[in-house]
């Protein structure tokens, strides 16, 4: 089977290796679609302060059940699933309270440990989701969802909530989504023109680019003066985080999703002195069957997130456009099978 494989920082190879065969309590599945995510890109630069390698990457998928033991799920072979890809121990302090998402020795697939961009994976059966019909490559969508989904459930925003989101990747699409559904009236800002009107498209209330507009300023017209009551950071960058903390309200919440390397010096007596509330976001929590019902009910519209489709051959080229985006790329998906 082909197998897309980082060797090290900047160098991608497809490579042939056996069909893997699943042990008991596992599937063997058919990737249908990969999506890449942005940690996938820093595995690929070198920027994963996570990653080891040799490194398959990937986690965002959709496959087909091909071969499955006698199970308590309704799983058969031919029916088109995804998986949560949280790989955790079941012993840390932290998976002892359910918190399993941030495990203490997490192990994410494509970072930790070789992710789904392979023509076969295996996967244990109690991690599939049925797809409830989805198409594959709108089913593929649904892990990233989760993503923003869960820190917005983190931050419990509320209907008429005023938020900003920084950063209009996909992942920060998705907390917008998510933040939508629960009645907020949500902001998004970012440097990149071509993200923002497709953030416009999808549903903000309004977007701000900060490299046009000062944000500060713009944020204070937005809210009278007042601040937003939820700041949600999708960047992982050092000034970012204090955007959020200059342009939240007294009182409000922030909630952190974007992954860095570097370090963030700031006076914390700003923190108490506005009483804020600040939340870390790492995977997400029990989301994918809500998710998928939600998609599959039309209560809320994602295919139009993906920018790009590429076929397995021209796996290098969908990685390059991301690497080199200039603002028209959000989600980026190959097609396996």
């Amino acid at each position: 089977m082909k197998v897309v494989e980082i060797k090290e920082p900047g160098k991608i190879e497809i490579v042939e290796k056996p069909i893997p065969k699943p042990q008991k309590g596992e599937a063997l599945l058919r990737i249908k679609y990969c999506g890449i995510c942005g940690s996938d890109i820093a595995t690929f630069t070198g920027n994963q302060p996570f990653a080891s390698y040799p490194r398959i990457p990937g986690h965002e998928f959709s496959a087909e059940i091909v071969e499955i033991e006698e199970n308590d799920f309704g799983f058969e072979p031919g029916m088109i699933v995804t998986a949560n890809p949280y790989f955790n121990c079941g012993k840390c302090y932290s998976c002892e309270r359910g918190k399993v998402n941030c495990c203490e020795s997490n192990e994410t697939m494509g970072v930790q440990r070789d992710g789904s961009f392979a023509e076969y994976i295996t996967m244990p059966i109690e991690r599939l989701y049925d797809g409830k019909g989805l198409s594959p490559k709108t089913l593929a969508l649904i892990e990233p969802f989760s993503i923003g989904y869960h820190a917005i459930n983190r931050g419990d925003i509320k209907e008429g909530d005023n938020v900003l989101i920084i950063g209009s990747g996909a992942i920060g699409i998705f907390a917008m989504l998510s933040a939508k559904m629960r009645g907020a009236k949500v902001y998004i800002t970012d440097v990149l023109g071509g993200r923002l009107e497709k953030a416009k498209k999808l549903g903000a209330d309004g977007v701000i680019n900060s490299k046009e507009e000062d944000l500060v300023k713009r944020v204070k017209e937005i809210s009278g003066g007042k601040g937003m009551d939820v700041c949600v950071e999708a960047v992982g960058r050092s000034e970012t985080f204090l955007s959020c903390i200059d342009n939240a309200a007294f009182g409000a919440k922030i909630i952190l999703i974007g992954n860095g390397k570097t370090e963030t010096r700031f006076n914390h007596s700003i923190l108490l002195k506005k009483e804020l509330n600040v939340y870390g976001s790492r995977n997400s929590l029990n989301d994918f069957p809500d998710l998928i019902e939600s998609v599959s009910q039309g209560k809320v519209e994602i295919d139009d997130i993906i920018t790009d489709e590429f076929d397995l051959e021209k796996v290098t080229d969908a990685f390059d456009i991301l690497i080199n985006n200039d603002g028209s790329k959000l989600k980026v998906v190959v097609k396996f099978n």
